[in-house]
């Protein structure tokens, strides 16, 4: 119960009290239940999306966006911001990539990513709410945390102090692997349409990984939160390009 209850703290802004200091071991836990944690993210935005239906769709969009947002404390935005920042500040410096992660300043080009993204993001809810698609909101949250799963099992951690660092000592292997695939699988109930979100999907973590390795030798916290956002940015829009070119 204490993993969940550590990635629940972590991942949203539900008011969890833990009544001990996790260790290094159920942090690294806490990993199996990030998909959980989305799922439960998903069925809110679906929930409220059902609720507020009669609402043109335009507005409810920016509802679903704006809860969505506010419901993770822009955690993974602010990751998202902040590697904007350092890859294009960094100029393809290893160090100064790094420093400029943990500036906690956001910079013009971490601001540009954050519009760019929510844009986007916006876009594809609107049309998802308008052809009555919105469904598929109930898995975008726990893809978009599979990710973290994929970069922890498959790449180094960089940093030589902080929760990332003790959390790859102990993590469960070979059932975050399980819990990997058993969300991937998920996309089979959208039938044609969840296989091209599946290809679109692996595709853009298999290049960010690439990416990350290539600058800076494995992953931050924030390439991991930059990971989710633009996940979820990539198999909305995929779910949507799907919809309109397979019959």
């Amino acid at each position: 119960m204490l993993p969940f209850l550590i990635a629940l703290q972590f991942l949203t802004i539900v008011p969890v009290q833990l009544k001990q200091i996790p260790t290094a071991r159920q942090n690294a836990q806490s990993l199996l239940f990030y998909p959980v944690i989305g799922l439960l993210i998903g069925l809110i935005l679906f929930g409220l999306s059902v609720a507020l239906i009669e609402l043109p769709a335009i507005l409810l969009a920016s509802i679903v966006l704006v809860i969505w947002i506010w419901l993770t404390g822009g955690l993974h935005l602010d990751g998202l911001a902040d590697t904007a920042d350092a890859w294009v500040g960094g100029f393809g410096d290893r160090e100064r990539t790094l420093k400029i992660m943990k500036d906690p300043a956001c910079g013009p080009i971490g601001v540009l990513s954050l519009i760019i993204v929510c844009l986007l993001k916006f876009a594809a809810l609107y049309v998802l709410i308008e052809q009555h698609l919105n469904a598929f909101l109930i898995l975008v949250p726990m893809l978009g945390r599979n990710v973290a799963l994929f970069l922890f099992l498959t790449t180094t951690y960089v940093r030589d102090k902080g929760l990332g660092r003790s959390m790859t000592d102990f993590l469960p292997k070979a059932i975050l692997w399980i819990v990997f695939v058993i969300t991937l699988s998920l996309l089979y109930l959208f039938k044609w349409y969840g296989l091209v979100v599946l290809i679109s999907f692996l595709l853009l973590l298999f290049y960010l990984r690439s990416l990350f390795i290539k600058r800076i030798g494995g992953i931050t916290g924030d390439t991991i939160g930059a990971g989710i956002e633009l996940s979820e940015m990539n198999v909305l829009i995929a779910f949507v390009v799907a919809y309109f070119y397979i019959a």
